[in-house]
């Protein structure tokens, strides 16, 4: 019988190949997820908690003749809406621009809003609203 001698090697001495880029990359992608996510959570959380952005864009476009001919009465939008949209905050969230779906009496489109924070109130830069059937964007505040 021999007697030899078996050695054997250290794992990380095996799989350090492998092993370190995995974690290299796993790193950057979590910090990267995590960075893109918090900023879009804290985004949409803000506009969730703000009622009067969404509820006085509403009020300017159910005071549009084109808007109440095409859509009808906008229904007051339902908070989860929010959530379904899109949300940008920018300049220290004194500036957003979000799109939220409204409902009206006789169809249904997309509102977009652009404002910015002046002291308490929302002065609006842009709103439209826009409607698939017919294809169409009204302008009202441009």
């Amino acid at each position: 019988m021999d007697n030899e001698l078996i050695t054997t090697t250290r794992w990380w001495k095996t799989n350090w190949k492998w092993f370190l880029p995995t974690c290299i990359i796993t790193i950057a992608t979590a910090l990267l997820v995590t960075r893109t996510i918090n900023g879009t959570v804290t985004d949409f959380a803000q506009a969730y908690s703000d009622n009067s952005l969404y509820n006085k864009a509403i009020q300017k476009g159910n005071a549009n003749l084109r808007v109440k001919e095409v859509l009808g009465a906008i229904e007051p939008i339902d908070k989860l809406v929010i959530l379904e949209g899109d949300t940008k905050y920018t300049n220290d969230n004194t500036a957003v621009t979000i799109t939220i779906r409204v409902k009206g009496s006789k169809a249904n489109g997309k509102m977009d809003i652009s404002a910015y924070e002046n002291g308490t109130e929302w002065e609006y830069k842009k709103i439209t609203v826009r409607i698939k059937q017919p294809k169409e964007e009204i302008a009202i505040i441009n």
